[in-house]
């Protein structure tokens, strides 16, 4: 009888190295999607604690990884042979957890703000990640992982301090920006000890930190960066707003078949109606702040002009967000939208509705009720 044998185990080693050295480029791209896959279906609530702790592993584990590359490449250091396999997959394993990290803080900033607002945060990251695949910045890959890492450390810390302290606004940026600042001046300084060369760390440290540092303040003065951990969940135009126990009637007249409207965004005001303005807004638990929700009328000479502002005070800790709403009764036909924004002014939210008056009496039998 003869035995079957297999392909001897170095041969395997040697085809997977092979394999890798081949496909590299695409390699680091299918993990850093397959990171980018694996946060969106496990995406929890902003304060979740396995959550944060999970994300400061990853920021942990990819700045190691970055100050033993510095080294490597300076032939300062080398893995040891315990470490020999996993350092040759260390690219892999940073593309996968920036992927992780950059999935999960993309989905929260596209949750906190509409579309109009964080559209150009969320293209800057996405710009970033593309131009780090791209085989004519490969030879600045080093900078590049940098400045995606003070991406991630500043991302952590703006959702941290929020959530720590309770509210937005600049002094928990501040404290942002602050606080991935110092973790990157660290850094720098850690591998200073053992490469003691300055115009390398400031290319490769200092300069992306500092260069991503200043287009982030740009950003939030600009109002492009979204007020993260809060997001709304809902909001809408509707004709009647009641509450009854612990739960918000809606009415509304919008057709079955306008899945995709927020209420009523095609409004009839009969005579004597008040237009009604709902929103239901997540925060974490502790979470105690005010917002604005301010009215617009669009006129066609100015544009959109302001209306009213109307504060809304929230609490956190309900899973489903917290619920509120305004009205308004001096009104006019015509084009109307209505933001939510946070004390500083950075947009969390915004519905647009058209509004026609008619001198028909109410008729509260036309309006069918949603339940929040």
């Amino acid at each position: 009888m003869i035995a079957a044998v297999g392909p001897h185990p170095a041969n395997w080693k040697n085809r997977l190295q092979e394999f890798y050295r081949r496909y590299d480029n695409r390699l680091n791209i299918a993990f850093f999607l397959g990171g980018f896959i694996f946060d969106v279906l496990t995406l929890s609530t902003v304060d979740n604690l396995f959550s944060i702790a999970q994300q400061a592993a990853y920021l942990g584990l990819i700045g190691w990884f970055l100050y033993k590359d510095l080294l490597f490449d300076a032939k300062q250091w080398a893995p040891p042979r315990w470490l020999e396999k996993i350092w040759t997959y260390r690219v892999l394993l940073m593309h996968f957890m920036l992927g992780s990290l950059i999935s999960v803080y993309s989905l929260f900033f596209l949750k906190s703000a509409s579309l109009a607002s964080s559209l150009i945060f969320i293209l800057l990251i996405l710009g970033i990640l593309v131009a780090n695949e791209l085989p004519i910045v490969q030879s600045a890959g080093l900078g590049l992982k940098v400045a995606l890492y003070a991406l991630c450390i500043f991302s952590f810390f703006s959702m941290l301090w929020p959530t720590l302290l309770g509210f937005v606004g600049r002094v928990p940026f501040a404290l942002s920006l602050g606080s991935a600042g110092l973790v990157m001046v660290g850094m720098a300084r850690w591998v200073l000890k053992k490469i003691p060369d300055r115009r390398m760390v400031v290319r490769r440290i200092l300069l992306p930190s500092a260069a991503f540092g200043v287009l982030t303040t740009a950003f939030y003065f600009l109002g492009w960066i979204p007020p993260v951990p809060l997001a709304v969940v809902h909001m809408g135009i509707y004709h009647r707003v009641e509450k009854l126990g612990n739960r918000y009637w809606l009415y509304h007249e919008r057709p079955v078949w306008a899945l995709w409207r927020k209420g009523d965004q095609d409004f009839e005001a009969r005579s004597g109606e008040a237009v009604f303005f709902f929103a239901q807004i997540y925060s974490p638990a502790r979470f105690s702040d005010e917002l604005t929700l301010h009215w617009f009328f669009h006129d066609p000479r100015q544009g959109w002009v302001s209306s009213d502002r109307i504060p809304l005070k929230i609490v956190g800790g309900r899973k489903e967000g917290f619920r509120g709403y305004s009205f308004k009764k001096n009104y006019f036909p015509g084009d109307w939208r209505v933001k939510v924004e946070t004390t500083d002014g950075r947009e969390i939210g915004r519905t647009h509705f058209r509004l026609r008056t008619s001198v028909e009496p109410p008729d509260p039998a036309r309006f069918k009720a949603e339940i929040r």
